[in-house]
Order: structure tokens, then sequence, then C-alpha cells
């Protein structure tokens, strides 16, 4: 599958030479605040591993984001996440702190929803903190509602937005 398209953003697969990039994206505490703890430098390589598999398996995954100066600026994605019990299709996103607040998290995750779309899904949800509010702000800009709050298999209180994916008519 192709990666997404975006205006001032790059996609592209996660491989191990992104090891120092992905150590920095999940070990920043900014980054990883809504999760028990930042991942260390072995749990950024089973990241990259895990999004290969991805890739292998349904030809997606995270993707890594960069700017058009080849800046890294985080990933987003679509992976498949069990929600009580059934696999749905995820569209995820983490920045680093200096480039928040610019819409590039709500972009990127536009032009993911819009891949997840062309492919058929049928709907992507966002799986989120209920403290963490810049990121339910994304999933709302992006036309993602609020359908129910769980508890994930961490244990961790989580709100679930979905978005039903209809297929454009044809011209």
């Amino acid at each position: 599958m192709t990666a997404p398209v975006s205006a001032r953003l790059r996609f592209r697969r996660m491989a191990t030479g992104d090891l120092d990039d992905m150590a920095r994206l999940l070990g920043d505490p900014q980054v990883m605040a809504f999760y028990p703890r930042t991942r260390t430098r072995e749990e950024a390589a089973d990241w990259i591993a895990w999004n290969e598999r991805n890739y292998a398996r349904d030809g997606y995954g995270l993707w890594v984001l960069h700017d058009g100066d080849g800046r890294l600026v985080g990933d987003c994605g679509l992976t498949w996440q069990r929600v009580d019990g059934v696999e749905r299709l995820e569209l995820g996103y983490h920045l680093l702190p200096e480039h928040q607040g610019q819409g590039l998290a709500t972009e990127a995750a536009l032009a993911c929803r819009e891949l997840a779309r062309s492919r058929g899904a049928h709907e992507v949800i966002a799986i989120i903190r209920p403290e963490n509010l810049p990121s339910r702000r994304v999933a709302e800009r992006v036309g993602l509602s609020f359908e129910t709050e769980t508890v994930d298999g961490r244990g961790m209180v989580v709100r679930v937005y979905a978005a039903g994916l209809a297929s454009r008519p044809s011209a």
C-alpha cells in the first residue's frame, strides 16, 4: 500500500535505520505523557519491528513523518487494535513537542483516514486517554466522534472515538 499524502508532511515506512528517531520520539516524556511510561531504546526497536510486521500483513502501519526539510515530526498511521474483544482499525499519531500545535497531527490523521477509506475500510477509531485533550481534539477535527469509554489491555480507562468511512460515489 502506498503511504498517505499530505501537503506539509512526508510519510514513509519505518525501518531499522529509524531507531534513533523512534527512540527519541517514544522516549520523550511529553509525547508519552498519556502512556504508562516512556519507551526504552529496545522497546523502540520492538515498535519498528511491530510496524514492519503490520506492513507485511496489512500493507500499512504507522509511518514516520518528516517535514519538507526532512526533520522528524513524529509518526502516524493505521494499526489493528483490540477493543472490548473486537479488532478495529485505529488511526494513531504521535508528534514531537516542537511540532505540536501547528495542525500537523490533524493533517497527518486526515491523510491516513482518507487512505483507509480509499482502501475500503468501513471505519476508523482512535483510542485516547480521557485527559488527553489535544489528541481528542485531533480525533474530532478529522471527523471521529466519542463512542464509548472502556478499559484497555493495560487496565487504563480510555475513550474510543469512531467514524464510519462511506465510499465516495462513482462519477
